[in-house]
């Protein structure tokens, strides 16, 4: 029996003894299949390995050639970086066409047990029919990308060409049993647990090392300059006057125009209003036609802030009048810093959109309850009672960004269909190939905050007012609260009537990259999925959208969130809507957060006394009293640094390294897409030279194209 490995075609003379040998020998030959197979290593430094790469065939008739070694033994191959291995192989038995590459690596004794970064592997059939000269003739080529770390612990990794399709479009049975295969190890791999009761589940790992090469990153840090911050730890007091605190400000915001805007302003209504539609947090401000029935006002009382001859009512009626209710934070414990126990407030704000345009508060109570204990405030009580009334606003609205807005809506969000799409989609499925760039990173950043920052001594137990106690709490009210119209921007802008507002600027902006997403997603749609019947037949998706509901919202009904998938246009909308909330929404919640944050009475994250009972009982220098102490202010702002830079080697929104997009349909797509991002990047750069405060943190070239900090 002629071996299977590598064979060599040598010509020698024949004798009469080894004559019929020979002819047994050529017909077993002639009747072999016969492959050039170029295995690829990835260009980057670390790519190489010493260990064994093991390479079997695989055909569409279910047969399959031996493994042979691609760099051992005959073959002395090194799997070095950029390098490109030609081995020959034979098969005995029909394979078809090949479907899949099978590799296997090994490690090497005496050598360490490095990961091997695999860019591809190319398939050729060889014919028998020698052409003119020398070699035998080619057939056509398969691609096998791979693009991903192979490790000797991981066994036999099988590639397949790179062609996406559906289940029901597999014709070959080797194939639907190989996306069973794929998703069956997944599973094993990732699973569910929960991270807190009534809040939406995460992947069950706790270290990066569980995550594996592929799943996991290195972040290329911009170099920020945090020594102006640090060694402020002792100090477990109160800032000793606003020029001490200012002091501070001018070393770490001296060049960051925006915060130098925010100090100037931060005390003035129309700022106040301002940065309900376009600071840190712009999902909390909404219109309404009805008074909340525990908010104690009436209409002559507000009457002095209103326009000359209309009343409350006709504002009401005219679509003027927004609301802030911070109900969530109602009974949440608060946190206990330096000692010092903290509070936490529930506001009701109304706000009045006037003839200039400007949004700005007219009445705050700070509790939700009413009563002689909870005064409602008005722009016309003294100066630092008003003053301070707001300030407890920007410290509930710091809480509900941090949690709901921010880590709910786009880490956690992001995660859910992230250990969904690995754990349902198989990689050859199309909205796997389109949706992983968008939300692959997600796994690491959240594990690296449950094990940090929302972990005992990070800055939610360290700094922020409700703490880890009340973190599950808040959490899980968000949870509860969680729409999931308000995560789809046109129903959200409409919803809470800000679609028109002249001054809101995240609404134009994101209402126009959504528009641009949702082309580009239903244009991928329409390629892989001819008709709604399409849809409804693919099980992979409906396992996906079932783990989601399920994993995600919890299998709350009036979530809204989607069940299964009837149609096109449903599949469009929620994809886009998980692209959005990964990429542009993470943008305008979290790049922002410094330049509102670091003038930190704008947006103190604690505050150390109880929400004020009467008026005029305070002085403007009191109000540094209550707000966080040096050593929590320092300790807030380094996160926010950290957390709010942009990587110097971040991927702008719906740009793509992935091979599936740089040919045929994808790759006409992502061109257009990204012509659409490119203009409306322009427009916005156009916009913000006319304005005093630029809004670009929306703008498509900022926007980085997953939640990877």
């Amino acid at each position: 029996m002629i071996s299977n490995s590598n064979i060599e075609h040598r010509r020698m003379p024949l004798s009469s003894v080894h004559a019929n040998t020979w002819f047994c020998v050529c017909v077993m030959v002639s009747a072999m299949e016969e492959f050039q197979v170029i295995v690829h290593t990835l260009p980057a430094p670390t790519s190489g390995t010493y260990s064994i790469l093991r390479l079997t065939l695989i055909g569409s008739e279910g047969g399959e050639t031996p493994p042979i070694s691609v760099n051992a033994g005959a073959n002395q191959h090194h799997l070095l970086p950029g390098s490109a291995c030609v081995v020959r192989v034979w098969s005995e038995v029909a394979l078809g066409r090949v479907v899949l590459v099978r590799l296997r690596l090994e490690a090497r004794t005496g050598f360490p047990d490095l990961d091997w970064h695999c860019r591809g592997v190319e398939v050729r059939r060889l014919c028998d029919r020698q052409e003119e000269g020398t070699g035998l003739q080619h057939q056509g080529v398969e691609h096998f990308p791979c693009s991903r770390w192979l490790r000797s612990v991981d066994g036999d990794v099988e590639l397949r060409n790179g062609d996406m399709c559906l289940l029901n479009s597999e014709t070959v049975q080797t194939l639907k049993d190989h996306r069973l295969k794929d998703l069956h190890t997944k599973q094993q791999h990732i699973r569910w647990r929960t991270f807190a009761e009534g809040v939406p589940h995460c992947v069950d790992m706790t270290s990066l090392k569980e995550l594996g090469p592929n799943l996991s990153y290195t972040r290329q840090s911009p170099g920020i300059n945090l020594q102006y911050l640090r060694g402020f730890d002792e100090r477990a007091e109160s800032w000793s006057s606003f020029t001490e605190l200012e002091t501070m400000f001018s070393h770490n915001g001296s060049q960051n125009t925006v915060a130098k805007y925010v100090q100037a302003h931060w005390a003035e209504d129309w700022f106040f209003g301002y940065q309900c539609l376009n600071g840190c947090n712009p999902l909390m401000v909404r219109q309404t036609r009805l008074l909340p029935p525990n908010l104690s006002i009436n209409s002559d009382i507000l009457c002095p802030f209103l326009p000359d001859g209309s009343s409350l009512e006709q504002e009401l009626e005219r679509g003027s009048i927004f609301l802030l209710d911070y109900e969530m934070l109602e009974g949440v414990p608060a946190n206990v810093i330096n000692g010092k126990q903290q509070f936490l407030a529930a506001p009701l704000v109304l706000l009045h959109l006037n003839q200039e345009e400007e949004l700005k508060p007219i009445a705050i109570q700070l509790q939700q309850a009413p009563g002689p204990q909870n005064p409602v405030f008005l722009p016309s009580d003294p100066g630092p009672d008003w003053l301070l009334a707001k300030t407890w606003v920007r410290c509930s609205d710091f809480q509900c960004h941090q949690l709901s807005s921010h880590f709910l809506r786009t880490h956690l969000l992001g995660e859910v269909c992230c250990t969904a799409t690995l754990r349902q989609l198989p990689e050859v499925h199309p909205l796997h190939q389109l949706l992983m760039p968008h939300i692959k990173t997600t796994l690491q950043i959240n594990i690296q905050a449950r094990a940090s920052l929302l972990a005992a001594n990070g800055v939610f137990d360290k700094a922020i007012g409700c703490g880890l106690e009340a973190l599950p709490v808040l959490l899980s009210r968000a949870t509860e609260r969680l729409r999931y119209r308000s995560l789809c921007v046109p129903d959200d802008l409409a919803d809470r009537g800000i679609h028109t507002l002249k001054h809101c600027y995240y609404a134009h902006d994101a209402l126009r990259v959504w528009t641009a997403l949702h082309r580009f997603v239903s244009g991928w749609v329409d390629v892989y999925y001819l008709g709604n019947q399409d849809v409804e037949q693919d099980s992979e998706l409906q396992s996906w959208i079932t783990e989601i509901y399920t994993h995600g919202f919890l299998q709350l009904p009036h979530s809204g969130c989607p069940q299964s998938f009837q149609t096109k246009p449903e599949l469009s909308q929620f994809v886009t809507m998980v692209i959005y909330c990964c990429s542009a929404l993470h943008a305008a919640v979290n790049f922002s957060q410094v330049d509102f944050d670091l003038w930190m009475p704008n947006c103190p994250a604690s505050m150390t006394h109880p929400p004020p009972q009467t008026k005029g009982m305070l002085t403007e220098d009191e109000i540094l009293s209550i707000l966080p102490d040096v050593n929590s202010t320092c300790n807030l702002l380094i996160t926010l640094f950290l957390l709010s830079q942009p990587a110097a080697d971040y991927v702008p929104l719906c740009q793509y390294r992935e091979p599936v997009f740089s040919s045929g349909a994808p790759r006409r797509l992502v061109e257009k897409v990204q012509a659409e991002l490119r203009a409306i990047s322009d427009e916005i750069t156009d916009r913000n030279k006319k304005l005093e405060l630029p809004y670009d943190y929306m703008s498509p070239d900022r926007i980085e194209n997953s939640v990877a900090i």
